[in-house]
Protein backbone atom coordinates (compact mmCIF):
# COMPACT_ATOMS: atom_id res chain seq x y z
CA UNK A 1 0.00 0.00 0.00
CA UNK A 2 1.23 3.50 -0.84
CA UNK A 3 2.21 5.92 1.88
CA UNK A 4 -0.23 8.61 2.90
CA UNK A 5 0.12 11.92 1.05
CA UNK A 6 0.42 14.66 3.64
CA UNK A 7 1.88 17.68 1.79
CA UNK A 8 1.20 19.87 -1.23
CA UNK A 9 4.67 18.97 -2.50
CA UNK A 10 3.63 15.29 -2.55
CA UNK A 11 0.39 16.13 -4.35
CA UNK A 12 2.36 18.14 -6.90
CA UNK A 13 4.90 15.34 -7.40
CA UNK A 14 2.04 12.87 -7.89
CA UNK A 15 0.47 15.12 -10.55
CA UNK A 16 3.80 15.52 -12.34
CA UNK A 17 4.30 11.74 -12.40
CA UNK A 18 0.82 11.31 -13.83
CA UNK A 19 1.57 13.86 -16.56
CA UNK A 20 4.93 12.26 -17.31
CA UNK A 21 3.25 8.87 -17.68
CA UNK A 22 0.62 10.42 -19.95
CA UNK A 23 3.23 12.07 -22.17
CA UNK A 24 5.30 8.88 -22.51
CA UNK A 25 2.21 6.81 -23.33
CA UNK A 26 1.09 9.38 -25.89
CA UNK A 27 4.55 9.41 -27.48
CA UNK A 28 4.19 5.67 -28.08
CA UNK A 29 0.70 6.06 -29.57
CA UNK A 30 1.26 9.02 -31.91
CA UNK A 31 3.26 7.11 -34.56
CA UNK A 32 0.32 4.68 -34.88
CA UNK A 33 -2.08 7.61 -35.26
CA UNK A 34 0.15 9.16 -37.94
CA UNK A 35 0.35 5.87 -39.81
CA UNK A 36 -3.44 5.42 -39.71
CA UNK A 37 -4.23 8.96 -40.88
CA UNK A 38 -4.88 9.36 -44.60
CA UNK A 39 -4.84 13.15 -44.98
CA UNK A 40 -1.28 14.38 -45.44
CA UNK A 41 -1.75 17.37 -43.14
CA UNK A 42 -3.18 15.17 -40.39
CA UNK A 43 -0.25 12.73 -40.69
CA UNK A 44 2.16 15.67 -40.49
CA UNK A 45 0.28 17.11 -37.51
CA UNK A 46 0.56 13.85 -35.57
CA UNK A 47 4.28 13.64 -36.37
CA UNK A 48 4.81 17.24 -35.27
CA UNK A 49 2.93 16.65 -32.04
CA UNK A 50 5.07 13.56 -31.39
CA UNK A 51 8.16 15.78 -31.36
CA UNK A 52 6.36 18.26 -29.09
CA UNK A 53 5.29 15.44 -26.78
CA UNK A 54 8.89 14.29 -26.40
CA UNK A 55 9.82 17.84 -25.37
CA UNK A 56 6.94 17.89 -22.88
CA UNK A 57 8.21 14.67 -21.29
CA UNK A 58 11.74 16.11 -21.07
CA UNK A 59 10.41 19.26 -19.39
CA UNK A 60 8.61 17.12 -16.81
CA UNK A 61 11.81 15.16 -16.16
CA UNK A 62 13.68 18.43 -15.59
CA UNK A 63 10.99 19.73 -13.25
CA UNK A 64 11.05 16.49 -11.26
CA UNK A 65 14.85 16.62 -11.06
CA UNK A 66 14.65 20.19 -9.73
CA UNK A 67 12.21 18.96 -7.07
CA UNK A 68 14.40 15.90 -6.31
CA UNK A 69 11.61 13.59 -7.49
CA UNK A 70 11.60 10.75 -9.99
CA UNK A 71 9.11 11.25 -12.84
CA UNK A 72 8.44 7.52 -13.06
CA UNK A 73 6.52 5.15 -10.82
CA UNK A 74 2.96 5.91 -11.87
CA UNK A 75 0.79 4.87 -14.80
CA UNK A 76 -1.81 7.34 -16.00
CA UNK A 77 -4.86 5.09 -16.29
CA UNK A 78 -6.93 7.80 -17.97
CA UNK A 79 -4.41 8.04 -20.79
CA UNK A 80 -4.31 4.25 -21.06
CA UNK A 81 -8.07 4.36 -21.65
CA UNK A 82 -7.88 7.26 -24.10
CA UNK A 83 -5.19 5.45 -26.08
CA UNK A 84 -7.37 2.33 -26.20
CA UNK A 85 -10.13 4.47 -27.70
CA UNK A 86 -7.65 5.84 -30.23
CA UNK A 87 -6.61 2.29 -31.09
CA UNK A 88 -10.27 1.43 -31.70
CA UNK A 89 -10.40 4.26 -34.25
CA UNK A 90 -7.21 2.95 -35.88
CA UNK A 91 -8.60 -0.59 -36.05
CA UNK A 92 -12.04 0.42 -37.30
CA UNK A 93 -13.01 -0.70 -40.82
CA UNK A 94 -13.95 2.72 -42.19
CA UNK A 95 -13.64 4.89 -45.24
CA UNK A 96 -10.36 6.84 -45.03
CA UNK A 97 -12.20 10.13 -44.59
CA UNK A 98 -14.26 8.68 -41.74
CA UNK A 99 -11.17 7.27 -40.08
CA UNK A 100 -9.48 10.68 -40.17
CA UNK A 101 -12.49 12.20 -38.40
CA UNK A 102 -12.36 9.44 -35.79
CA UNK A 103 -8.63 10.01 -35.26
CA UNK A 104 -9.18 13.75 -34.83
CA UNK A 105 -11.89 13.08 -32.23
CA UNK A 106 -9.64 10.65 -30.34
CA UNK A 107 -6.73 13.09 -30.41
CA UNK A 108 -8.91 15.93 -29.13
CA UNK A 109 -10.01 13.82 -26.16
CA UNK A 110 -6.34 13.27 -25.31
CA UNK A 111 -5.58 16.98 -25.65
CA UNK A 112 -8.42 17.92 -23.33
CA UNK A 113 -7.19 15.47 -20.72
CA UNK A 114 -3.69 16.91 -20.97
CA UNK A 115 -4.95 20.48 -20.76
CA UNK A 116 -6.83 19.57 -17.60
CA UNK A 117 -3.75 17.94 -16.08
CA UNK A 118 -1.45 20.85 -16.92
CA UNK A 119 -4.02 23.36 -15.63
CA UNK A 120 -4.08 21.52 -12.29
CA UNK A 121 -0.29 21.32 -12.17
CA UNK A 122 -0.01 25.04 -12.92
CA UNK A 123 -2.37 25.80 -10.04
CA UNK A 124 -0.25 23.73 -7.66
CA UNK A 125 3.00 25.30 -8.88
CA UNK A 126 1.51 28.76 -8.38
CA UNK A 127 0.24 27.84 -4.91
CA UNK A 128 3.68 26.50 -3.97
CA UNK A 129 5.38 29.66 -5.26
CA UNK A 130 7.38 27.77 -7.91
CA UNK A 131 7.52 30.56 -10.50
CA UNK A 132 10.06 28.99 -12.89
CA UNK A 133 8.25 25.66 -12.84
CA UNK A 134 4.93 27.45 -13.34
CA UNK A 135 6.36 29.20 -16.42
CA UNK A 136 7.54 25.88 -17.88
CA UNK A 137 4.22 24.17 -17.22
CA UNK A 138 2.34 27.14 -18.68
CA UNK A 139 4.41 26.89 -21.87
CA UNK A 140 3.41 23.24 -22.21
CA UNK A 141 -0.23 24.01 -21.41
CA UNK A 142 -0.27 26.66 -24.14
CA UNK A 143 1.23 24.19 -26.63
CA UNK A 144 -1.47 21.64 -25.77
CA UNK A 145 -4.14 24.31 -26.26
CA UNK A 146 -2.61 25.22 -29.63
CA UNK A 147 -2.63 21.57 -30.71
CA UNK A 148 -6.29 21.27 -29.76
CA UNK A 149 -7.09 24.42 -31.75
CA UNK A 150 -5.31 22.97 -34.80
CA UNK A 151 -7.29 19.74 -34.45
CA UNK A 152 -10.53 21.72 -34.09
CA UNK A 153 -9.74 23.66 -37.25
CA UNK A 154 -8.83 20.44 -39.10
CA UNK A 155 -12.16 18.87 -38.19
CA UNK A 156 -14.10 21.24 -40.48
CA UNK A 157 -12.40 20.24 -43.74
CA UNK A 158 -12.24 16.62 -42.57
CA UNK A 159 -15.99 16.68 -41.99
CA UNK A 160 -16.56 18.09 -45.49
CA UNK A 161 -14.38 15.32 -47.00
CA UNK A 162 -16.21 12.69 -44.98
CA UNK A 163 -19.56 14.03 -46.12
CA UNK A 164 -18.43 13.95 -49.76
CA UNK A 165 -17.12 10.40 -49.33
CA UNK A 166 -20.37 9.30 -47.73
CA UNK A 167 -22.38 10.88 -50.50
CA UNK A 168 -20.39 9.09 -53.21
CA UNK A 169 -20.34 5.76 -51.34
CA UNK A 170 -24.12 5.43 -50.87
CA UNK A 171 -27.08 5.85 -53.15
CA UNK A 172 -28.69 9.12 -52.11
CA UNK A 173 -32.12 9.38 -50.59
CA UNK A 174 -33.39 12.41 -52.45
CA UNK A 175 -34.59 14.77 -49.70
CA UNK A 176 -32.83 13.49 -46.59
CA UNK A 177 -29.24 13.65 -47.85
CA UNK A 178 -29.75 17.09 -49.35
CA UNK A 179 -31.04 18.45 -46.04
CA UNK A 180 -28.21 16.83 -44.05
CA UNK A 181 -25.74 18.21 -46.58
CA UNK A 182 -27.04 21.75 -46.09
CA UNK A 183 -26.75 21.44 -42.31
CA UNK A 184 -23.22 20.00 -42.48
CA UNK A 185 -22.08 22.73 -44.89
CA UNK A 186 -23.35 25.36 -42.43
CA UNK A 187 -21.51 23.65 -39.56
CA UNK A 188 -18.30 23.36 -41.60
CA UNK A 189 -18.46 27.04 -42.51
CA UNK A 190 -19.01 27.98 -38.85
CA UNK A 191 -16.11 25.78 -37.65
CA UNK A 192 -13.71 26.90 -40.39
CA UNK A 193 -14.88 30.52 -40.09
Amino acid sequence: MATEITSLHEVFADQLKDLYSAETLIAKALPKMAKAATAADLKAGFKHHLEQTKVHAERLKSICAALKEKPTGKTCQATVGLIKEGQEAIDEDALPEMKDLMLIAAARRVEHYEMSGYTSACGLAKGLGLKDILATLTTTLNEEKATDAILAKASGPALAKAFAAEKSAKPAEPGAVAEVGKVIKKVVKKIAG
